[in-house]
């Protein structure tokens, strides 16, 4: 009776392995959720693993697409869990301490525990190139729990990409490629940059909705030339963190099928046990959200941890979250420890541990000849299924050539040309309007032809001004997947970590909306985009105390500041309508920089001598004056109102008065001292005048007329008098500025050293 009860248990298991095996490009099949048996587990080997053959798989034919289909999942012959692959699993757990130990620095402990999802996730289950890391239909994997970096690291150098043995020996130090967080620019394999808890896996909800919304797009019969699986391992701290809550309900809320979590459920924070602060039940937490949640109760039990993965694929309408049991430091005398986690194991311990899985303990950065064997065919088996797909992709360039062609030029990041024509042109007679609203005719303008445009508000959507958009594009649901809005809801630290997930996808350019002063509920993800150098566009209305009534807890006051403050990011304040047009033009130009949009809630006027040109150079002069007794700068709305006091100063006081436009201060920094000094001429004093922070100005102006506190609600004109923003307060500092230098010529800001950049290495 045994006997058959476990051969009856292997079927279903076999069963499982076939959905897997028939790959994202053979017929599925499997609609919804299906849970098979995890399978009874086998005699242990002393390592822990669970030993058992894995059944030899079929594959199914079609007609135009076969090749790549049975190609990009199907296993030639039958795989074996057995010693091979604990003395796999083994290495990858001894690679990582000796990269730990090696650094004196790190994180040994979560490699050693996730080693076996890793050697599964590797061997049997993802789809990559190492000689093409960038191949589009690649599956993409995401280490959310980014100090556990050393796993991805090995598992790169073992699988053959550009991370070699002396890489793993630089680990953490200047100049390698091996830094103590991944880090995306620096690393071929690496997707998104981790490390702050919880935004790994928030950047891959982001890489499952464009694969969705690509695949509805490009997609034809017999040609699933976008179907790849998003992968992420997590840990606890991960599902801690809020951001990680905020994306997950919306991932739900999509039914992303195709993203796949596994939860290294260890049971340890850097403080001690997760019974310290961690006790939810967190499978009915995501079942909530809408995910299916499956449970392996041993990291180590190889065939139930295959099952519990091919389960989850079979899953087309929930993404699923497995939750793995593991050990921190496993092997090790840290083993279950919180002092595996972020310090070396010691040297006696590392040695000790190489004893217990029968490695030479005086030996270090070792790979026997067999697990280099067992990764080269692995490598070989990814490899035929990236020439499968180029093969498939051939075919499908014949049958679509103008849908191939728009797909290889959204993947290499390249926009139509001509795309600027689209934008709206704006002329002085035109009404006053909110640039809030100017950026909204600008976005649903090229929302009509850049089908690459994809994005939403976090539940603003009339505030922002991006209603247009949606009318022209229509919403990105479950159920309509070829939308383009999405509607991220209150989440926006979620919607800002998708986006950046979005832009590491590639084929698409994602922009988010909300109020300035919500940037700062999204500052973790917004530094991402920063760092990882995505061209995300963040839509920020409301941007000064000229709002009104809603009074302080929404002026933003320092959040200009805070986003200038961050290196890569490109900060734009226009002044109009034409600015707007400009700063659309600065954002889709940058490939490699995120660009903040702060906009108006109140009307502006259309300015004469306005330029969308002069926004690509950062400031420009919008009122001349050859021989200027002082000069006025400022940004956004208060650019209009330096208009207004420079024709009183020359009305009323006899005074000659330049302008200054700077709707961004780091394309300004950019620009050639030349360039510089046309625009702030020697000699006269500069007044400065924004309604945010005075932080930051002084390396411009003399003087600035800022705010140093928080405001104030009432009516949005009622609030800038009572913070002197007024063409008598602007007039009145201008002719004291004037007074204060006496006749002699300012010092010249422009040619003073300024901040000394001292590049690094590699990045």
């Amino acid at each position: 009776v045994r006997v058959r009860v476990r051969v009856r248990v292997r079927v279903r298991v076999r069963v499982q392995v076939q959905v897997q095996a028939l790959g994202p490009w053979a017929a599925r099949g499997v609609a919804g959720c299906r849970r098979g048996a995890l399978g009874l587990p086998s005699p242990r080997t002393t390592n822990g693993l669970v030993a058992t053959p894995r059944p030899q798989t079929t594959m199914s034919k079609r007609s135009n697409g076969d090749a790549g289909g049975d190609a990009k999942r199907a296993r030639a012959a039958p795989v074996e869990f057995g010693p091979a692959d604990e003395e796999a699993v083994n290495t990858i757990r001894v690679l990582s301490a000796d990269m730990v130990q090696a650094a004196n620095s790190g994180h040994p402990g979560a490699p050693m525990g996730c080693a076996p999802m890793a050697h599964m996730l590797w061997k049997e289950f993802m789809t990559y190139s190492p000689s093409n890391p960038n191949w589009f239909a690649r599956d993409r994997f995401v280490l959310s729990n980014g100090h556990a970096c050393a796993l991805q690291y090995v598992m790169l150098h073992l699988t053959g990409y550009n991370v070699s043995m002396d890489d793993l020996k630089s680990f953490r130090q200047v100049g390698s490629i091996t830094p103590g967080h991944p880090e995306n620019f620096m690393t071929d394999g690496v997707e998104v940059c981790t490390g702050p808890l919880g935004q790994g896996i928030s950047q891959a909800v982001g890489m499952a909705i464009v694969e969705r919304h690509l695949a509805s797009l490009f997609n034809r019969p017999d040609f699933d030339i976008v179907d790849n699986y998003t992968w992420v391992i997590c840990g606890d701290g991960c599902l801690q963190e809020g951001v990680s809550g905020e994306t997950g309900s919306l991932a739900g809320h999509l039914k992303l099928g195709k993203l796949i979590v596994l939860y290294d459920d260890n049971s340890i924070t850097i403080d001690g046990d997760t019974d310290l602060s961690f006790t939810e039940d967190v499978k009915m937490r995501y079942e909530s959200y809408g995910w299916q949640v499956i449970e392996v109760a041993d990291v180590n039990d190889l065939p139930a941890l295959h099952a519990a993965v091919a389960e989850a694929k079979a899953c087309e309408d929930k993404p699923s979250m497995i939750k793995i049991k593991t050990k921190i430091g496993h092997g090790s005398a840290l083993e279950g420890s919180a002092k595996a986690h972020g310090s070396p194991l010691g040297p006696d311990n590392v040695a000790a541990m190489k004893r217990k899985f029968g490695m030479d303990p005086e030996a270090s950065f070792a790979v026997s000849a067999g697990v280099t064997s067992t990764y080269a065919a692995i490598t070989a088996r990814a490899e035929e299924a990236y020439n499968a797909w180029c093969g498939l992709f051939e075919r499908y360039t014949a049958q679509y050539p103008d849908l191939a062609a728009d797909y290889n030029r959204r993947m290499n990041g390249n926009l139509k040309d001509g795309w600027e024509n689209l934008l709206p042109t704006f002329k002085p007679e035109d009404p006053a309007i909110a640039t809030r609203k100017t950026s909204g005719a600008c976005l649903a303008k090229l929302g009509t032809q850049m089908d690459e445009l994809i994005g939403g508000s976090a539940d603003l959507t009339p505030s922002n001004g991006t209603g247009d958009f949606q009318k022209h594009t229509g919403d990105f649901q479950a159920s309509s997947p070829i939308g383009r809005y999405l509607r991220f809801g209150v989440r926006e630290h979620g919607m800002s970590a998708i986006a950046n997930g979005m832009a590491a996808y590639g084929g698409v350019r994602p922009f988010v909306a909300t109020f300035l002063n919500f940037i700062g509920y999204a500052l973790g993800a917004v530094r991402v985009s920063s760092l990882s150098r995505f061209p995300v566009l963040y839509i920020a209305t409301h941007d000064s105390i000229f709002l009104g009534e809603d009074g302080p807890t929404h002026q933003p006051v320092e959040m200009l500041e805070t986003c200038r403050c961050l290196p890569n990011m490109q900060v734009i304040r226009p002044a109009d309508g034409k600015e707007t047009s400009g700063a659309y033009i600065a954002a889709l130009r940058s490939k490699t920089s995120p660009t903040v949009l702060a906009l108006t809630r109140q009307n502006l006027p259309q300015l004469a001598g306005s330029s969308a040109e002069g926004v690509l150079r950062g400031a420009y002069v919008i009122l001349a004056e050859a021989d200027p007794s002082i000069v006025l700068v400022a940004s956004g709305s208060e650019v209009s109102l330096c208009l207004d006091a420079a024709k009183d100063l020359k009305d009323n006081h006899g005074l000659r008065v330049r302008v200054v436009s700077m709707p961004c201060m780091s394309m300004f920094d950019a620009q050639s001292l030349g360039y510089k000094l046309s625009v702030f001429k020697e000699g006269p004093p500069i007044l400065s005048v924004e309604a945010s922070s005075p932080a930051g100005w002084a390396k411009y102006s003399h003087m600035q007329i800022g705010i140093t506190r928080y405001g104030v609600s009432g009516k949005g004109g009622s609030v800038g008098e009572a913070f002197g923003f007024t063409v008598a307060n602007v007039s009145a500092n201008a002719r004291r500025l004037i007074d204060h230098f006496g006749g002699a010529a300012a010092p010249c800001l422009a040619k003073l050293p300024g901040a000394v950049h001292t590049p690094v290495l590699g990045h």
